[in-house]
């Protein structure tokens, strides 16, 4: 395994091995709760469940954006709790093409445990390959995850107003909430000036499937000879399923701005840019 992602046929090889923990992150924006009940009427065998807010995040507030990072202590005692420990192998999925088990990637490695992969194509993929499904919710015995936290792999909104000579932004939302023509979630549409618009699911092929290596790279052309990248999305979630694709093309050391664009317009002093590229027609904002 030379990258971030794992086939259904690999995760089928390895149920029931003591040294695996797979884990479903299904979840849904417009209703919370849907990802668990679909969890619970059926799940790839052994899975155990990770909510996006209750699990994956920290509490909100006047600044952080929507889905705040949570505190390594607390997500260290939700991933000891699911059986997450030094040497286990963890295979993150969701149904949704790997826009929500990314967080999860993400944010294991962000606590220093490397051994953790995207399962390619998701639910769909298990369940279109005829792979068996439960429905029984697993008592993992409980681990101690001690957190060694990565502080150089993310970065907040007042690096990105800073960035070094040579950085490259990356915004991985739709190009229609990019441009700020249309805004579906957030109160002010449009981007941070300067940043490029790479949509995560455009590094998805028809079947739902991650593109090959090869593919990515090419989607990321442009940006090889910058100094740094850094990532960035409505709320740091689909942020990090480019940071999965990133790294499927070799390229490594890319940052997540974590409160992404839901913490950047938080503060109305910050400007927006609206268009079609980096930094057309600057808007200063004021109040």
């Amino acid at each position: 395994m030379s990258g971030p992602l794992v086939s259904v046929s690999w995760l089928a090889e390895r149920l029931g091995d003591p040294g695996l923990v797979t884990a479903d992150c299904r979840f849904s924006l417009e209703d919370p709760a849907a990802g668990e009940r679909r969890y619970r009427e059926g799940h790839i065998p052994g899975a155990v469940y990770f909510h996006l807010e209750r699990d994956l995040s920290g509490p909100r507030g006047a600044r952080g954006g929507r889905h705040p990072l949570p505190s390594p202590g607390a997500l260290a005692r939700v991933l000891g709790r699911a059986g997450i420990g030094p040497g286990k192998t963890v295979v993150a999925y969701d149904d949704q093409a790997g826009e929500f088990a990314a967080r999860l990637w993400w944010l294991l490695r962000y606590l220093g445990h490397d051994r953790v992969f995207v399962l390619d194509g998701g639910f769909e993929a298990w369940r279109g390959a005829g792979l068996p499904e439960d429905r029984e919710i697993p008592s993992p015995a409980p681990e101690v995850f001690e957190p060694r936290v990565r502080p150089e792999m993310v970065v907040d909104a007042r690096y990105v107003e800073h960035l070094p000579p040579g950085a490259v932004l990356v915004d991985s939302r739709a190009p229609e909430r990019y441009t700020g023509e249309r805004e579906t979630i957030d109160p002010v549409a449009g981007h941070i000036p300067g940043a490029v618009n790479r949509f995560w699911k455009e590094g998805l092929g028809a079947d739902g499937r991650w593109l090959a290596p090869e593919a990515q790279r090419r989607r990321f052309a442009d940006l090889l000879d910058a100094e740094e990248i850094v990532v960035y999305c409505g709320s740091g979630v689909t942020a990090c399923a480019n940071l999965v694709a990133l790294e499927s093309a070799g390229i490594r050391g890319a940052k997540l701005y974590a409160g992404s664009w839901s913490d950047w317009i938080s503060d109305p002093s910050r400007p927006v840019a609206t268009g079609r590229e980096p930094g057309l027609k600057r808007v200063e904002r004021k109040g």
